[in-house]
C-alpha cells in the first residue's frame, strides 16, 4: 500500500517515521526544508525559532520512548528548567503568577490583598464557562482575571476573550488548587506542567532532532499541493501527478477543503470561517538573564513574550526572540525592543504564516464540519494546523502514534 502525506511538519514526519516500516510513504512538502513551525532558522551562527519556541518534553512516555529510542538518544539532549518571569507593572516576579503573590505584595500590598480575597471566592471546580473570559474568572478571580490574564490573552489571540472559548487551555496553563495557592503565600511554590522541565538538542539547534526525524523518509519538496481527488479505481490523486491508496493531510484546515475536487460549498465556507494568528518575530542580541521566557501582559509594548533562546544553548548565550501577534513592521519591532534596554540589537526579523489557531465562538462547530467531511470522504487529518487544536510538538506526535496504530491495524481494510 502506498501512503501520502501532506507536510512535512513534526505530524507529517512523524507518522511518515512510524508506517515507512510496513508501507511505501511518500511525503509532499510545499517548502524546500522539514519541519514546520518547528523548524530554526541560522542567523549570525545562532539559530532560532521563527515561529514560537519549540522544546521538547511530554508526560506521555510513549512519546518519550519513540523520540530517545528510534530519533535522537537521550544523552544528545541537554535537560532544562524552565525559569519563567513575567514583567508586572514594571517588575519582574516569577511564574506562574498565581504562585507570586507575595512578590506583588511587595509591589501593591493592596492589590495582593484584592486578588487573594476573590481567588479564595472562587469555585475552582465550576467548569461552567461560556467563554474564555469568564473561565479566567471563574479559576483565578475577578482581579487576576483583570490585571493578568484577560490582557495578557487578549494580546496573544488578538481578539476578545468573549468571543473565545476555554477548550485550548487544558495542560497549557498550570490550575492551583487553594490549599497550593495558600503554600505559595509562605513558601515558594513551582508550577508541575510538562514543560517545566523540557529537552533541547545539545547542538544547540532544534534541527538536529528535526533532520533525525526526516531521515531516510521519501519527501518531495517545493510542492504546493492546489488538487486532491479521487480516480475510478478508487486511487488518490494529488496535483494530478502523485497517485496513493491512502492520504494523510497535516496542512492547515482552513485550505484542505479548497484543494478538494467538487467539495461542497458549505464546507469550504466553514473553512474560511476558521481564524488563526501569524506571528511576527525578531532575534536580539542582549543583556544577560537566566530566565529561559519572560512574559509582558502590560498594553505599553506589542511583544507578549521574550524566549530566552540563548539559555537553551550550552554554553548560554545572551540572545532573545522577542514574539508579536500578528504583522509587524520591521521598524515597529524594533521601536518597541529599544523601549527595553535588556534588547540590545536586533539581528533578525520574520513574519509567519499559520502560527497559531484562535478557538472563537465557531470554531469548534466549523473545525468539526470539516473533519467529518474529510474522514467521510477517507482523508486522515493529523496535527495543530490539520485538527485545528492548540497542540504542543509532543502532542502532535502522540497523535501520529495513535493514527499509525490504526493504520497498521486497519490496513487490510482500507
Amino acid at each position: 500500500m502506498k501512503i501520502g502525506i501532506i507536510g512535512a511538519g513534526i505530524s507529517g514526519l512523524s507518522i511518515g517515521k512510524l508506517l515507512k516500516e510496513k508501507f511505501q510513504v511518500e511525503i509532499l512538502e510545499r517548502n524546500n526544508f522539514c519541519g514546520g513551525i518547528a523548524r530554526t532558522k541560522i542567523t549570525n551562527e545562532i539559530s532560532y525559532h521563527v515561529t514560537g519556541g519549540h522544546c521538547f518534553n511530554s508526560k506521555h512516555s510513549e512519546v518519550l520512548d519513540f523520540v530517545f529510542s528510534k530519533i535522537l538518544p537521550i544523552d544528545q539532549w541537554n535537560k532544562i528548567e524552565r525559569k519563567a518571569k513575567i514583567k508586572f507593572k514594571g517588575n519582574l516576579i516569577n511564574y506562574p503568577i498565581e504562585f507570586s503573590i507575595k512578590e506583588i505584595n511587595s509591589i501593591d500590598n493592596k492589590l495582593a490583598s484584592n486578588i487573594v480575597r476573590d481567588f479564595l471566592n472562587t469555585d475552582i471546580n465550576n467548569d461552567d464557562s461560556d467563554n474564555l473570559e469568564i473561565w479566567f474568572r471563574n479559576k483565578f478571580g475577578d482581579t487576576l482575571a483583570e490585571e493578568y490574564f484577560i490582557p495578557y490573552n487578549e494580546k496573544i489571540w488578538n481578539t476578545s476573550l468573549k468571543k473565545m472559548s476555554p477548550n485550548w487551555v487544558k495542560d497549557k496553563l498550570p490550575i492551583p488548587n487553594k490549599d497550593i495557592f495558600f503554600q505559595g503565600l509562605f513558601n515558594d511554590q513551582k508550577d508541575k506542567m510538562p514543560h517545566s522541565i523540557f529537552y533541547y538538542p545539545k547542538s544547540n539547534n532544534q534541527n538536529t532532532f528535526i533532520d533525525n526525524l526526516a531521515e531516510d523518509l521519501d519527501i518531495k519538496y517545493g510542492i504546493d499541493v492546489s488538487s486532491i481527488k479521487k480516480t475510478e479505481l478508487n486511487k488518490w490523486l494529488v496535483n494530478n501527478e502523485f497517485e496513493y491508496d491512502l492520504l494523510i493531510n497535516t496542512m492547515p484546515l482552513n485550505k484542505l477543503p479548497n484543494c478538494i475536487d467538487s467539495c461542497p460549498i458549505e464546507i469550504k465556507n466553514s473553512a474560511s470561517d476558521l481564524k488563526y494568528n501569524k506571528v511576527t518575530t525578531m532575534l536580539w542580541e542582549t543583556q544577560y538573564t537566566d530566565c529561559t521566557w519572560t512574559y509582558l501582559p502590560d498594553s505599553d509594548s506589542i511583544f507578549h513574550r521574550y524566549i530566552h533562546i540563548g539559555n537553551f544553548f550550552t554554553p548560554k548565550k545572551n540572545y532573545t526572540i522577542t514574539e508579536a501577534v500578528g504583522i509587524r513592521s520591521f521598524d515597529d519591532m524594533v521601536e518597541n525592543g529599544l523601549k527595553d534596554s535588556f534588547l540590545i540589537k536586533p539581528i533578525d526579523y520574520h513574519v509567519s504564516d499559520h502560527a497559531y489557531v484562535v478557538f472563537d465562538d465557531i470554531s469548534k462547530k466549523n473545525k468539526n464540519k470539516i473533519l467529518e467531511y474529510s474522514n467521510s470522504i477517507g482523508i486522515h487529518s493529523l496535527g495543530r494546523f490539520a485538527e485545528w487544536e492548540y497542540y504542543n510538538m509532543d502532542i502532535c506526535i502522540l497523535q501520529a502514534l495513535k493514527l499509525s496504530d490504526y493504520i497498521i491495524i486497519n490496513n487490510n481494510k482500507i
